[in-house]
C-alpha cells in the first residue's frame, strides 16, 4: 500500500515568463503551460502583466478562477505568509515575475525564503533568465562571475563602483554582471566607455530572445569607435579585465 502523508502541502512553483513580446512556446517549455492550467493561486510582481501572460499561454483558462496576490517594492513583508496559506491547505501556488525567472533580480525571492521556512516544497521550472543567457553568450569566465544588480545613480558613486568592479574582475579572474533601468542605458554605455580601461572587455546583451536581439563583446577601445542605440531596450552588461 502506498503511504500518503496526512497533511500534504501544495507546491510553490517558480514559473519563468517571457523576456519580451515573443511567441511563448518558442522560449518556454510545455511544462509551464501544464502548470498554469492546473494552478489557480498566484503570487506575482504586478497583476496585469501576470494575467496577460497566463491568458497568452492558456487562453481557455478562466480569469475569474485566478486568485492573485502581488509582491513588489510596495508590499508589506508581513503579508507574505498569508499569501502562502493555500500551500498549507494542499493547494499549489505559482510565483511569477514580470519578466524572466522569479527570485532572480526579483522581489519574489522573499516569497521563496518564507516558503522554505514553512517547509513548503519549492519547484523551479525551466525558462529564460536574461542574466544567465548574457553570461553564456559573453565569452567571459563562466566558472567565476558575480551579479551586482543596479549600479549607483550618483555620478561619483557610479564611477567608483565601475572602477571597483573592473579591478576585482582582474584580481579574481571574475566576470562582473550588472543591469540598468532601460531609459538610462545610453548614459550607462557612455559612462562605461569613459571610465573603463581600453583593454577591458565589455559585453552588451540587449533584447535577449527577441527578434531585435543584439549581443556583442568587444574591448572598450573597440566600443569607443561604435555608437549603438540602447534606449529603453532591456540590457545586461558584463565586464572583465584580463
Amino acid at each position: 500500500m502506498e503511504f500518503k502523508p496526512l497533511d500534504p502541502k501544495g507546491k510553490l512553483y517558480l514559473i519563468p515568463t517571457r523576456l519580451g513580446d515573443d511567441v511563448p512556446l518558442e522560449v518556454l517549455p510545455i511544462s509551464i503551460k501544464k502548470v498554469l492550467e492546473q494552478v489557480n493561486h498566484y503570487i506575482v510582481e504586478n497583476e496585469k502583466p501576470a494575467r496577460r501572460f497566463i491568458k497568452k499561454i492558456s487562453p481557455s483558462k478562466s480569469q475569474r478562477s485566478l486568485i492573485i496576490n502581488t509582491v513588489n517594492k510596495y508590499t508589506d513583508v508581513s503579508e507574505i505568509p498569508n499569501y502562502l496559506s493555500p500551500c498549507l491547505n494542499g493547494e499549489s501556488i505559482g510565483l511569477l515575475s514580470d519578466a524572466g525567472c522569479p527570485g532572480i533580480a526579483d522581489p519574489g525571492a522573499e516569497v521563496v525564503k518564507i516558503a522554505h521556512e514553512k517547509n513548503i516544497p519549492v519547484t523551479p521550472l525551466v525558462g529564460p533568465s536574461s542574466i544567465v543567457l548574457a553570461m553564456m553568450s559573453s565569452g567571459m569566465n563562466g566558472q567565476n562571475f558575480t551579479f551586482n544588480g543596479y549600479l549607483p545613480i550618483d555620478k561619483n558613486e557610479r564611477k567608483s563602483t565601475i572602477k571597483h568592479l573592473e579591478r576585482i574582475s582582474f584580481e579574481r579572474d571574475q566576470a562582473q554582471i550588472f543591469i540598468e533601468t532601460p531609459y538610462r542605458n545610453d548614459k550607462m554605455f557612455a559612462d562605461l566607455k569613459a571610465i573603463l580601461q581600453p583593454n577591458t572587455r565589455l559585453c552588451i546583451a540587449c533584447d535577449i530572445t527577441l527578434t531585435t536581439e543584439y549581443i556583442a563583446t568587444k574591448t572598450v577601445e573597440e566600443w569607443n569607435k561604435e555608437d549603438i542605440d540602447l534606449h529603453k531596450r532591456p540590457s545586461i552588461y558584463v565586464i572583465q579585465k584580463d
